[in-house]
């Protein structure tokens, strides 16, 4: 690649960019991104329309059929979103993961040096999109079936959907619009403590893993793998 083509290969991928992301903090695995989606699937679709600038927080299901990638989801029919931002517009969906504070006292270097400040560790995985509405009955009942599956496969007793009367079911579909977004781009960022030496990354781990927030926990367990792999 010439000087040239590289200087506006950089220049697109920065004006594509919708998250600042530090090399370091890069994460491109197509499968750990992915993985982030399933396990939080509340996400943020972010929106532009005449109204102006909009969020809505959807769970999604990820679909992976037809060598495409797609994030499903619905609204409530009440929603003005699908009024008012027309098929094919270019959406942002935010997916966040596991996060923490970071304080100070978990650095060793806090008593060597005392240059140390707080910080927030957190995961997060930006998709950009183009959205489709579903408005078939039969595609919007897959897709329940499907987010509810997925979340039920926890529940020691899981509930379908098939457990409540088809009637009632079909009463509920009418009332929510189906959304298709293909993906066409998905950045991921890990700011999961990368920029601090071993000893660090080690007190980080096992401060975090003390706490007694879940998510805390699960930030220490990605944290700590960090230090197995250094």
């Amino acid at each position: 690649m010439s000087w040239k083509n590289r200087q506006n290969s950089d220049a697109e991928t920065a004006r594509r960019r919708t998250v600042y992301v530090p090399k370091h903090f890069q994460q491109t695995d197509t499968a750990t991104l992915f993985e982030v989606i399933r396990d939080y699937p509340l996400a943020t679709l972010i929106t532009v329309t005449d109204q102006g600038l909009e969020a809505n927080h959807i769970p999604f299901c990820l679909n992976r059929t037809d060598g495409k990638n797609r994030l499903q989801g619905h609204l409530a029919k009440g929603n003005p979103l699908w009024k008012n931002l027309p098929d094919g517009s270019e959406v942002l969906v935010v997916f966040q993961g596991p996060h923490a504070y970071i304080s100070p006292s978990h650095y060793p270097t806090k008593q060597e040096t005392g240059m140390v400040v707080p910080t927030w560790n957190y995961i997060a995985v930006h998709v950009r999109g183009t959205l489709q509405y579903r408005h078939d009955p039969e595609w919007c009942q897959t897709l329940v079936e499907n987010l509810t599956n997925q979340q039920e496969a926890r529940q020691d007793s899981p509930w379908a959907v098939s457990d409540a009367p088809q009637a009632y079911v079909d009463k509920m579909l009418a009332a929510v619009v189906g959304i298709e977004i293909e993906i066409t781009d998905i950045t991921g960022k890990w700011k999961v403590s990368q920029n601090q030496p071993e000893r660090n990354l080690l007190g980080v781990a096992e401060g975090l893993s003390r706490d007694t927030n879940t998510e805390v926990q699960k930030m220490a367990a990605v944290v700590g793998k960090r230090v197995l792999a250094s």
